[in-house]
């Protein structure tokens, strides 16, 4: 029974720690890019938009479609930035041990 009682204080000590690092991810901010720069995205590392930022000279009527393509760029370079970040936060966790996905923590 000890080896049981070993086993559910150490989950207690990484969901405790999970919860950490789920405020942590919550408390970044990650820029994604692209057009060189033109556009920006930032989210938090819970994936929320914080801003998005245009460089003036692509503010043209003629140039609409272009500055789609490049907020939808920016913003899946941010999006991956953050899947990133939030892997290696929950690997510092957990040690490497790979968790199903979605798990409550």
């Amino acid at each position: 029974m000890k080896n049981i009682g070993q086993m559910l204080k150490a989950a207690q000590q990484m969901q405790s720690r999970m919860a950490e690092a789920q405020e942590a991810l919550g408390a970044m901010e990650i820029t994604g890019r692209s057009g060189g720069g033109l556009v920006e995205i930032t989210l938090t590392g819970k994936g929320d938009i914080k801003s998005v930022t245009l460089d003036p000279s692509i503010l043209s009527p003629d140039e609409a479609v272009t500055v789609q393509d490049l907020i939808i760029a920016a913003f899946s370079d941010a999006k991956s930035r953050v899947d990133e970040a939030a892997k290696a936060k929950i690997s510092e966790v957990t040690g490497g041990l790979k968790l199903p996905e979605g798990m409550p923590f």
